[in-house]
């Protein structure tokens, strides 16, 4: 969605506000399994001392797959969204700031960024997922499994002088 800037960007304290609905096939990431609904966003752009920011709130409802169980589970998202726009950013400002086209700026390539680099690195079921048994393959979250827990075998040697100092 294009948002015309032209009416604030020469008058501080002017605003613009915007609502918008997102692509979510832009906005995929390695454990969303599907959204449930649309990705929307609801903000404004404001002029603060010639400073343009754009400030919104991104709600997402969506399954996710645990990156340590693979159990799948909802997430709900509303997450606040804020980037800098200015009009002659340079390549090394992009970092940092989104470069406004002419008058304007597409507020979706921003809130789409945003929304990305907000996402968690792992996505978790539950603070404490145990995850799964690397031998049989169970949800340990459910249960034990029973396997016998399994020694390095790098460590093999050290087990054997511990038993050969327990015998003594």
């Amino acid at each position: 969605m294009f948002l015309d800037l032209h009416e604030i960007i020469e008058v501080p304290g002017g605003r613009v506000p915007f609502r918008c609905e997102l692509d979510r096939e832009r906005l995929d990431f390695p454990s969303l399994v599907r959204f449930n609904g649309p990705v929307t966003a609801d903000g404004a752009v404001r002029n603060t001392a010639g400073i343009l920011e754009l400030n919104a709130i991104v709600e997402a409802d969506m399954t996710v797959r645990c990156d340590r169980c693979t159990a799948e589970f909802q997430k709900k998202l509303s997450l606040p969204a804020q980037a800098v726009l200015k009009a002659d950013a340079d390549e090394e400002d992009y970092a940092e700031l989104f470069p406004l086209d002419g008058d304007g700026v597409d507020v979706s390539d921003v809130l789409e960024t945003c929304f990305i680099l907000a996402m968690d690195q792992k996505c978790l079921c539950r603070e404490d997922c145990r995850g799964l048994c690397p031998i049989c393959g169970k949800n340990l979250n459910d249960g034990s499994c029973g396997c016998a827990k399994q020694t390095d075998p790098r460590m093999a040697v050290l087990g054997q002088l511990l038993d050969d100092i327990q015998e003594v």
